[in-house]
């Protein structure tokens, strides 16, 4: 197995990293996250926050560190996580890049751990990613992602991407040039946004998942994974926007589609819950028995199939321009069969 011999000879030391940190009114966990990078015991790097126009004095707090590394950058609309990375990519100037949160804290070996691994790999593996360990309150902890569903260099990553995240970018490094651009991630997904580039990056590159944790997580009130509305989002936007590659892909099609159909029905939509998993089992029958019988019977009311036409589509992205006010729809994914009929009764 070739080694990456760039990084085993030292042709791009000193390995210098840009660390991106975006960050919209948090200026209480701030500083915690930024001393986590500065603190690092590989302090090759530039530590880049940028404030997604907070109406927080986030400068004051940025500046205050008094580190040499740190480079603070202001935008001037708020435009979410993904936009405010890119944003932080346009100032890079390292040959990695790795993301931390402004609520997350790294553990202090975390860069020289995966600098190690990436010397390991073979050449055509440029990203590295790590486990997270969060804390959801004083008593209640969970790794994530789990460790037993370790995704493989050998395995076809895109595929198995499809229906499961097992990135997130604050637990990652990358070499710079794994991903065209500096526009990686969807600047109009709210949720999940994260997971739709690791998407399109297995597409450029081999991705080596590490199951020891490098990064420390703690689950806040204003935490997107607490909004059930921008994950749903989140989900719509990686069927739509995947959806050639899925339209041969009917496994994964199907169960992307039980997920969303789980979180329009925790939000009351059941009319359009109905569609989806009417649409995910034409897809694939089989994935019914991945429901329990009382969500099914809930979500479809298999008595009752008529859409309730007073239900509204009011979770469109409202920066999102493209088929804004068709999110919600079946068809929007590329699903034909959108006004199938539900099973007869046995």
């Amino acid at each position: 197995m070739a080694a990456n011999a760039a990084l085993r000879t030292g042709a791009f030391m000193p390995n210098f990293v840009s660390v991106i940190l975006p960050t919209y009114n948090r200026s209480h966990s701030l500083v915690a996250a930024m001393n986590s990078v500065l603190i690092q015991s590989h302090k090759d790097l530039e530590l880049i926050v940028v404030d997604d126009a907070s109406s927080e004095d986030i400068e004051s707090v940025v500046l205050g560190v008094g580190d040499p590394r740190v480079k603070y950058v202001r935008r001037t609309q708020n435009g979410g996580a993904g936009a405010a990375r890119n944003t932080g990519l346009t100032h890079a100037t390292g040959d990695y890049i790795a993301f931390q949160d402004s609520d997350d804290i790294w553990l202090p070996n975390k860069l020289e751990r995966q600098f190690q691994l990436l010397a390991s790999l073979p050449e055509h593996v440029r990203v590295v990613t790590g486990a997270k360990i969060v804390y959801y309150g004083p008593t209640r902890m969970l790794q994530a992602p789990p460790p037993a569903g370790r995704l493989r260099i050998g395995e076809d990553q895109l595929v198995r991407l499809l229906t499961e995240n097992r990135i997130s970018v604050q637990n990652a490094l990358f070499q710079r040039g794994c991903f065209p651009g500096t526009n990686w991630f969807d600047e109009c997904a709210s949720a999940n946004e994260d997971w739709e580039f690791a998407i399109r990056l297995a597409q450029h590159t081999t991705i080596y998942e590490d199951i020891e944790p490098v990064v420390l997580g703690f689950i806040s009130a204003d935490s997107i994974s607490m909004n059930v509305r921008r994950e749903l989002i989140g989900y719509l936007r990686i069927l739509r926007k995947n959806r050639s590659l899925l339209r041969t892909l009917k496994i994964q099609r199907s169960l992307l589609m039980i997920s969303a159909s789980r979180y329009f029905l925790k939000l009351g939509k059941r009319s359009t819950a109905r569609k989806f998993l009417v649409a995910s089992f034409l897809d694939n029958p089989p994935n019914v028995r991945l429901l329990i019988w009382p969500v099914i019977k809930r979500a479809m009311d298999l008595g009752s199939w008529r859409p309730n036409r007073g239900e509204r589509n009011d979770l469109a992205d409202p920066r999102d321009g493209e088929d804004n006010q068709d999110i919600c729809s079946v068809r929007s994914i590329g699903v034909r069969h959108e006004r199938a009929s539900a099973p007869a009764r046995g």
